[in-house]
């Protein structure tokens, strides 16, 4: 592996010009999801601690993580996995919590499992988070008639089975429920599935994910891994067909999955120990999902031009080797400066191919992978991907601007592919203005100028991401190691905004329009 920076300066600046009053697709909300998946402790010792716990809770939810994770404004959760939804049966989780029966989690440790976190708990933190529900369905090792009685359980009013089965686990009015997740990964541990064989299966699944009452069911196809547009391309050709002869298509989307990592699937690095060709390496790799998202996009676009099933991106973040000392089944990485330049990078991603990609969820919410929240016993901290969704909340559901750059951005040479060192998306909502920008470069500081046009603009505030090195990362000694300040390089004149990024750095600039 080799890299080399391009001839480019690096105190050039970086212009491009965004037109504040030519709208571009609206960026969902729902590009700023997470999942949690019964894994590791992101449920068990993250979300749930049990009504006995001395750390505060409600319900034996864990509050403090509830608290923090309502200011990002999560849109969207989805559970319980992953790899472990194909071999979960959702009736295990339901009624008094001591007559649950236990199962074993093959994929993740090969724990038992005591199935005290089911669909109610599930329903009470999204509650309490103020978030939509995205459930996934087993088709891996369960059947049509237990995913179609658990659609029943969560949304059917009236006194059908399923209704009164769940009046009497206490809970008399059904929930909203509106994504629905038809298989995880059938190309792996969701069955070891080719495509042909799966898209007539997630077909047949699907006829049977009822719509009850008012409950609109927005059912998303398992999809590929990385760019296997073929797997796209079969569950394509299914929907189409059943679009011909019904309007109302069996899927609303199909999704797929992609992580980052510098090494091997046997070796993927160090998540706080990496040169800066490892750094570089992660980079290049992280770019390579909107290459992935285009192909996919693409694909779709020839069976459905006007853009009506979406793309969904429901497995992404940065996968490394665990951290010495813990259980290997159990995912648990730090998360460093380096995560959170890969997530701001995926959001500029997701902003640009937000006429088709409508929904991502980050892996995963709590403890495991590129995680928002680290806990120790009683104590919580924010990691630096906590930090990146946070500064990028006024996103949601704003209307994206495209930047036209007038200038070259400089590149460093990876493997013989030149990687921009600068990146930027722009939006706005409610007369106020969003900028975020991310300098890749780990040695170099980089100016953007932005010209604003088609609306006046002030007020200009910036804040910066930024660390002593690419490894910091907070710990409960220290939690501020890599937390947001005030960016003082931030100038407005005439039009143009000025912004100086100190290296290896993510910053957001909110603006007011004046007309506003």
């Amino acid at each position: 592996m080799t890299t080399t920076l391009s001839p480019t300066s690096p105190d050039a600046s970086v212009r491009a010009v965004v037109d504040l009053d030519v709208a571009g697709p609206t960026i969902s909300r729902h590009l700023y999801g997470h999942f949690a998946e019964h894994l590791g402790r992101c449920i068990y010792d993250g979300f749930w601690v049990g009504e006995d716990s001395d750390i505060p809770n409600e319900g034996g939810i864990r509050l403090d993580v509830v608290e923090a994770l309502r200011a990002l404004r999560i849109p969207v959760l989805r559970w319980p996995g992953g790899c472990f939804a194909d071999e979960y049966h959702w009736s295990d989780g339901i009624g008094p919590r001591d007559q649950r029966p236990r199962m074993v989690n093959t994929h993740w440790g090969n724990v038992e499992e005591n199935n005290h976190f089911g669909t109610h708990e599930f329903m009470a933190l999204c509650d309490l988070l103020g978030t939509e529900p995205y459930v996934s369905a087993n088709i891996g090792s369960g059947s049509v008639q237990e995913m179609s009685e658990w659609v029943e359980y969560l949304t059917r009013a009236g006194d059908s089975p399923m209704a009164r089965l769940r009046r009497e686990n206490g809970r008399d009015e059904p929930w909203r429920v509106p994504f629905w997740g038809v298989g995880n990964e059938p190309w792996g541990c969701g069955g070891n599935l080719r495509a042909e064989q799966f898209a007539p299966l997630a077909r047949q699944y699907a006829t049977y994910a009822r719509n009850h009452g008012d409950n609109a069911l927005y059912k998303i196809a398992a999809g590929a891994s990385d760019d296997d547009y073929h797997w796209t391309e079969t569950l394509m050709k299914e929907i189409s067909t059943l679009g011909a002869k019904d309007p109302h298509l069996v899927f609303q989307a199909v999704s797929f999955h992609a992580y980052t990592f510098s090494g091997t699937w046997g070796a993927k690095g160090r998540a706080t120990e990496f040169s800066e060709d490892e750094y570089y390496e992660t980079m290049r790799r992280t770019l390579r999902v909107g290459d992935y998202i285009a192909g996919h996009a693409a694909v779709m676009d020839a069976y459905d031009p006007e853009k009506k099933v979406g793309l969904v991106l429901d497995e992404w973040g940065t996968w490394w080797d665990v951290e010495p000392g813990t259980n290997p089944g159990f995912l648990f990485q730090q998360n460093a400066m380096r995560d959170a330049i890969v997530a701001s990078l995926h959001f500029d991603m997701f902003h640009a191919h937000a006429d088709r990609l409508v929904m991502a969820n980050i892996a995963q919410t709590v403890n495991v992978l590129q995680a928002m929240l680290l806990t120790d016993g009683e104590a919580l901290v924010l990691t630096p991907t906590y930090h990146v969704f946070e500064m990028n909340a006024g996103h949601q559901d704003a209307t994206s601007h495209a930047a036209h750059l007038t200038s070259a951005v400089p590149t460093r040479e990876v493997d013989g592919q030149a990687v921009p060192l600068v990146s930027l998306s722009a939006s706005s909502k409610d007369g106020a203005v969003l900028v975020s920008l991310t300098n890749l470069d780990a040695d170099a500081a980089h100016t953007v100028e932005l010209d604003l046009r088609g609306r006046a603009v002030h007020e200009a505030q910036g804040r910066v991401l930024v660390a002593d090195a690419l490894t910091a990362h907070n710990t409960p000694d220290l939690p501020d190691a890599v937390a947001p300040v005030a960016l003082e390089g931030v100038t407005l004149t005439g039009g143009v905004l000025r912004v100086e990024l100190p290296a290896a750095s993510f910053a957001t600039v909110s603006l007011q329009a004046a007309d506003a």
